[in-house]
């Protein structure tokens, strides 16, 4: 089994995970990170070029920097057009992406293990020497905010983004990852570049790659990239410092939210503050919402939708950041039952508070996740994912069969107290639908 910590003082790690892959992290004199896990047999590669910057850290006057950015980098550089970075990618039938969160933004490509110095050199140059086109700016925010009309159009969307604002108040980390229309409109040019020179520089980039991967043909590739595209790698830099980890204080904003929408179907969330990402509770909070509301034989599966046909869609969950945390219970049902199918999310929430869980339950959902996380990790992409949050989040690396163990150490008490201490947590509640507060009454 193996659990390493990455500490940003240490230049280079070494070490063979689960399954016989070399895993390698080093740190470049400019504070560039590059981190690979190399698996034996793999003909492809996943890479991922990121950042620790996410929503939450847009300051005045750059609400909406973080997603015109992950838009604007695929639009083009010096050197390449926004065609060029798309037939790049299409003439060796990889893929290209980016995704844009509340703590990070990451681009990424999945390629063949051949086609990887590629995928560097394009990334690299978006990544690097993106022009922030004048035009290409004022298109982009069309398209962004057709993205979010689209986002709006959806209740369960709504839902949840208004279920995060509710839960974690009026604070950086309770705002939507995307920006509002009003933030998108408002947002200048200079705004967004000023936000990118500010954190798009070697100490803030991992680079992180799975797969059919060569550590040291890897960092030559980036060096050679990212000094093409004019970034000074000989200046001296330390790697930019990972987020605390200690939770914070948030006060929710309501504990009743109800936006009245024509709907036919209602799109209910209960929930509370849950527990960081980093928190040591996490195994029992995944066996938790595994039994709770995870999938097809989960109490409120069964119960609401199975039992009573009350339900199509329904399920738990716990989003963990740094320092703040939601967990939740969803459900889309007819409005006339709302009231009542929030009142069984509950229960079954009590319950298990109250009474635990059986020893079945618990080796069921040890079952689910243990087997769901070995087929995941056979995906470079997860690998790779794998590695970045690593590095992001506590510089902590776990292999499989350390996760696995640390899943199945989980005991029925641990779970019992996990659930006990979300239920007692201050409730907030947010339905989207053609719903009115009185249907709630007493929840």
């Amino acid at each position: 089994m193996t659990e390493v910590l990455f500490p940003l003082d240490q230049n280079e790690l070494s070490f063979t995970a689960s399954g016989g892959s070399m895993v390698r992290r080093t740190v470049l004199p400019s504070g560039v990170r590059v981190l690979t896990e190399s698996v034996l047999g793999s003909a492809s590669a996943s890479i991922s070029f990121s950042v620790a910057v996410g929503s939450r850290d847009e300051q005045n006057g750059h609400f909406g920097s973080t997603h015109f950015l992950e838009h604007l980098l695929f639009k083009g550089t010096k050197s390449r057009s926004a065609l060029d970075i798309a037939v790049a990618f299409d003439s060796v039938g990889g893929s290209s992406n980016a995704a844009t969160g509340k703590e990070y933004t990451s681009y990424y490509a999945r390629v063949q293990d051949k086609a990887l110095p590629l995928a560097v050199e394009v990334i690299g140059d978006m990544l690097t020497s993106s022009l922030i086109d004048p035009v290409e700016f004022e298109n982009e925010r069309t398209v962004i905010l057709e993205e979010l009309a689209m986002n709006d159009d959806d209740p369960e969307d709504v839902a949840h983004e208004a279920f995060f604002e509710a839960v974690l108040g009026d604070t950086p980390l309770g705002r939507p990852i995307g920006g509002t229309p009003q933030t998108i409109t408002d947002v200048t040019r200079d705004a967004v570049w000023e936000h990118y020179q500010a954190n798009y520089r070697p100490q803030d980039l991992v680079i992180a790659a799975a797969g059919g991967v060569d550590h040291n043909h890897l960092i030559q590739q980036v060096e050679a990239a990212l000094t093409k595209a004019g970034w000074d790698l000989t200046a001296r830099a330390h790697p930019v410092a990972r987020r605390s980890s200690q939770e914070a204080e948030y006060q929710r904003s309501t504990d009743l939210k109800v936006i009245n929408r024509p709907t036919s179907q209602a799109n209910i969330l209960l929930g509370s503050q849950g527990i960081v990402a980093d928190d040591p509770r996490k195994y029992a909070m995944g066996i938790l919402n595994t039994v709770l509301g995870g999938g097809m034989s989960s109490r409120l599966f069964q119960e609401i939708r199975e039992k009573r046909g009350l339900a199509y869609s329904v399920y738990s969950f716990n989003q963990g950041y740094s320092d703040g945390s939601v967990f939740g219970l969803y459900a889309g049902c007819s409005p006339k039952k709302a009231g009542e199918v929030t009142k069984l999310m509950l229960a079954e929430l009590e319950k298990i508070a109250e009474h635990g869980i059986t020893e079945a339950e618990l080796e069921l959902a040890k079952g689910n996740i243990t087997g769901g996380l070995a087929l995941k990790f056979e995906s470079t992409q997860a690998r790779m994912s794998r590695l970045f949050a690593a590095e992001l989040m506590n510089g902590q690396f776990m292999d499989l069969d350390t996760s696995l163990a640390a899943f199945n150490a989980v005991t029925l008490r641990e779970v019992r107290d996990l659930a006990q201490l979300v239920a007692e947590k201050p409730r907030t509640l947010v339905a989207v639908g053609d719903v009115k507060e009185s249907d709630f009454q007493g929840l």
